[in-house]
């Protein structure tokens, strides 16, 4: 039999393996060459201070003091420019005013420097003269590849390697966090505090304006890093939105991200624009945003490096039951208010728990959860109490507190916890006191269960640990498929172009609802009445009761200004209600123009719950929507969830449980349930509408009625945006929706038609039936090694393949639908990944043993090909074994040139494209 394999994608094939090889912030973080432009010997001047930092703590490179008028700084031979440096310089760091600063940049990109630290204050942050000289910078790093940190930062520590770029005091000590922070006077306060509790890191960067190395740049760098464990950021400001999540979102997985983020309150918010030059937006689409990519938001700083602690030594939670054991009541109650205050539970104990414990401890113990073993506990009943807890499937993690009583031996007790620190769930403990508890704290710490002065922090640990899990589940949990819906995009496209003609931004209730009916979401029958006799005769039609509303092209909230009359039972109430909705809407705005007759439709019986549907516009993520409690009270209550389109069914569901009304939702006091199903479909109906209709600004669904038997639009919204705004001026969507265009179809050499599309997260049964269909040839020669089929189809595992973020790679899959059952099968799958911080990217591929020689690694790859021209990217590799000749044939017959690479014994494949492809 011939075998024919796939090249492969080296991210595919040690996918849990540290990337190796060269990366562009590798100048930045581990340079040969430094050159200090701006290097001098005045004391407490910045270009001193760099200068003593790097010769203090050798990194084992080069340092050149760049200063035209000096011979030599500290002893050390100057240059008087960056050109006249003798050797090829990895890293330049700028310290002198703003206004020299984009000639400097200018001159290292003509020297081929790679890396730029520019430290100098004075550009966005003070005005329109700073932004200039940014985008002086800007033209010039246009011109070649350096990549700059700053301006305005503290720079940059490398603890592993003793490298320390900046001007502060000291370096950090080596360790596993890797620290980014947007406020170097806030780097400063937390090195300092970084020695007094002992935390080290991999890196201490100190990001400022980031006019080009930015969060996602640094996130992915570190998750790449082996001696990165966690990531931690005090943030100002988002910068470039999709260059964060994406990062985030990929590294989140493997590497706890923490953040703290200044401008919480509209104050803060204001003090953090004046800071940074940047533009802070909506607090609660951020904690959304944060979500979406699995990052854990804290409130203060010590929880931000706690959590950094404590992800690295326990296990996730499950969920958010906690078992609390004490040898105190007072302690286990204030654990208790502070677990259930910001959202925990405490677990009920199981019967057989009871019954266990109750063989253990004296007959006086507690009963229930918190479990208090009383205040006489030795080692030993606090070992046995905790062995029993930890058994019980209602629990989720266990916080263990010793107050240091007359008999308590808090070293000893700590010396008996110690085996106990792997129990699957995470393990806290409170070992309360002073010197008396020290040495057994430090015991439980040296055995990776973490310790805390007092219960109420432990608990509030614990909600951020069952927060991150549900929020990484969210992600990652496999979604059902969205039912299938016809658009009619042709008539949303008329009412657009109408609107846009006539200069108008707010489209009419019934066009709104046109809108949303082409989109398949249900709503009530509306029809246009311009005189109170036409509102008379479409009534009739439709049947009595009717409501009339306002219709208009200028007014936006009808109920404002008298625009709705309810519950009309006859014709003559028709004509009334018609005149006084006419004659209330002149008086409350003096504009003839505003009324333009009315919308008549059947009154709904509003039996079920109103519900709002929205979405909106946010300066930073662009389009994001609402759901949540609807009606007129709505800002009232203002009991809803936020969150980024495009939504799947699983994001859906997760935005409905965020809020209040979700528990009514599900069916209370004697009432049914509101199919949640259906409600999850019309949600992401609702996002697909939102992602692929950009000229829409606002829109809004209030109410939309639901009930057990159905969901209705009652009234909608939309305002477009202005009509001077061109489709390039449009905001971009936070999270790229799903590529669509990136599909076609094919007929395969015994004429059985497939589609090629882009991989969904809904099509992870489908790769694991794929998975079932592979020999082991194929499995071998895609991943250069044999994996197990029950590890091939892990959900861990087939979520990194199906959960993509579309704006860092690509899958492609071929699919065929048998005609007669209609069952969708996987033949083949192809990827494409962008390599970080270049604009390269890897493929890899893998066909059905029972499709191949029939062409379609050949189209597939071809398709690959087209992608990567319309991403713009300027190669594509791959690495395919010597025995692989069908895929290098493939390859050659794509025009992609291959070369032998006997070291690491295969061929390696590459195709370029022309910069205007």
């Amino acid at each position: 039999m011939t075998i024919v394999s796939f090249a492969n994608c080296q991210s595919d094939r040690v996918h849990d393996i540290w990337r190796s090889g060269y990366h562009p912030l590798d100048a930045i973080f581990s340079p040969k060459t430094i050159a200090i432009i701006g290097a001098t010997e005045r004391d407490g001047s910045v270009g001193r201070t760099v200068l003593w930092n790097l010769m203090s703590h050798p990194f084992g490179g080069t340092i050149f003091p760049v200063n035209p008028q000096r011979p030599s700084v500290l002893g050390i031979k100057a240059y008087p420019t960056i050109a006249d440096v003798p050797e090829a310089v990895d890293l330049a760091i700028i310290a002198t005013p703003a206004p020299t600063v984009p000639d400097l940049v200018g001159e290292c990109v003509d020297a081929n420097v790679k890396g730029v630290i520019i430290l100098s204050a004075g550009f966005r942050e003070v005005g329109s003269a700073g932004v200039e000289l940014e985008q002086q910078i800007r033209a010039h790093l246009k011109r070649g590849q350096l990549r700059l940190i700053g301006p305005n930062c503290l720079g940059v520590m490398n603890p592993h390697l003793g490298l320390n770029a900046t001007f502060a005091n000291s370096i950090a000590k080596p360790g596993k966090v890797g620290f980014i922070s947007q406020s170097g006077a806030l780097c400063s306060a937390i090195l300092d505090w970084s020695f007094h509790e002992n935390v080290g890191f991999s890196s201490f960067i100190s990001i400022g304006s980031m006019l080009d190395v930015d969060w996602g740049d640094l996130i992915y760098y570190l998750g790449d890093d082996p001696h990165t464990e966690s990531i931690v950021i005090y943030m100002e400001s988002i910068g470039d939105p999709r260059s964060f999540l994406s990062a985030a979102r990929e590294v989140a997985l493997t590497k706890p991200i923490i953040v703290i983020k200044a401008g919480r309150t509209e104050a803060a918010a204001k003090a953090a624009t004046s800071h940074t030059g940047a533009m802070a937006g909506s607090d609660d689409v951020f904690n959304a945003a944060l979500r979406r990519c699995g990052v854990l938001r804290v409130d203060s700083i010590s929880d931000l490096f706690d959590m950094a602690e404590v992800l690295a030594k326990q296990p996730r939670p499950k969920g958010s039951r906690l078992t609390i054991i004490t040898n105190a009541g007072g302690p286990g109650v204030l654990a208790t208010d502070a677990l259930v205050t910001n959202g925990g539970t405490l677990a009920e104990l199981s019967p057989e728990t009871i019954e266990a414990l109750n063989q253990h401890l004296p007959a006086h113990w507690s009963h229930h959860n918190p479990i208090d073993i009383l205040g006489d506990a030795e080692p030993e009943r606090y070992a046995k109490a905790l062995e029993i807890a930890a058994q019980d499937p209602n629990s989720d993690g266990l916080l263990v507190i010793l107050t240091p009583q007359a008999m308590t031996d808090p070293t000893r007790t700590a010396q008996q916890l110690q085996s106990y620190s792997q129990l699957g769930k995470p393990i806290l403990t409170s070992w309360m006191g002073n010197s008396e508890i020290a040495a057994g704290a430090e015991l439980l710490n040296q055995a990776k269960i973490p310790t805390f002065a007092y219960p109420d922090t432990a608990a509030r640990l614990f909600n951020y640990m069952w927060r991150y899990s549900y929020n990484l589940r969210g992600i990652y949990e496999t979604p059902t498929l969205a039912e299938a819906e016809t658009v009619n995009r042709l008539e949303i496209e008329q009412i657009i172009q109408n609107a846009r003609t006539a200069r108008r931004t707010l489209l009419t209730e019934f066009e709104s609802k046109q809108f949303l009916a082409a989109y398949g979401i249900p709503t009530v029958e509306t029809q246009v009445a311009r005189s109170a006799e036409a509102a008379v005769q479409v009534a009739e039609k439709l049947g009595y009761p009717v409501v009339l509303k306002l219709y208009s092209e200028t007014i936006t909230h009808k109920t404002d200004v008298g625009g709705v009359q309810l519950n009309l039972l006859n014709a003559e109430a028709v004509r009334e209600a018609y005149q006084a909705i006419a004659a209330t809407v002149l008086q409350r705005t003096q504009d003839s123009q505003a009324f333009l007759g009315v919308t008549v439709q059947p009154m709904i019986q509003r039996e079920g719950y109103e519900l709002i549907i929205g979405s909106s516009l946010d300066p930073q993520f662009g389009s994001v929507m609402l759901f949540g409690s609807g009606g007129q009270l709505v800002e009232v209550y203002r009991d809803r969830a936020i969150a980024l389109p495009p939504l799947n069914t699983t994001l859906a569901r997760r935005m409905m449980e965020q809020t209040h009304i979700y528990r009514a939702l599900q069916g209370v006091r004697g009432r049914k349930a509101v199919d949640l199903a259906a409600l999850e479909q019309l949600l992401v109906r609702f996002s697909q509408l939102v992602v692929e209709q950009r000229w829409i600004k606002e829109i809004e669904i209030n109410p939309l009625l639901a009930s057990a038997d159905k969901l209705l639009a009652l009234d909608a919204r939309i305002v477009l945006h202005d009509p001077d705004v061109t489709e390039a001026e449009l905001p971009k969507l936070a999270v790229r929706p799903y590529p669509s265009q990136f599909t076609w179809k094919y007929k395969l050499s015994d004429q059985k038609e497939v589609t090629i599309r882009p991989i969904r997260p809904e099509d992870e049964p489908l790769l694991i039936q794929f998975h079932q269909t592979l020999s082991e040839e194929s499995v071998y020669f895609r991943y250069f090694h044999m994996i197990g089929l029950k590890q091939r189809i892990a959900h861990e595992r087939l979520t990194r393949l199906c959960f993509i973020d579309y704006d860092r790679e690509l899958a492609l899959v071929a699919e065929r639908k048998d005609a007669q059952t209609g069952a969708s099968e996987i033949l083949a799958i192809a990827r494409l990944s962008k390599l970080h911080a270049t604009n390269d990217a890897e493929f890899g591929m893998m066909v059905n043993d029972r499709y191949q020689r029939q062409g379609l690694g050949t189209m597939l790859l071809n398709c690959l090909l087209k992608v990567g021209r319309h991403e713009h990217l300027e190669r594509i590799r791959a690495e395919i074994l010597c025995e692989n000749r069908a895929m290098q044939r493939v390859c050659e017959k794509l025009g992609f040139q291959l070369r032998r690479d006997a070291e690491e014994g295969v061929m390696k494949a590459e195709i370029s494209f022309a910069i205007d492809e």
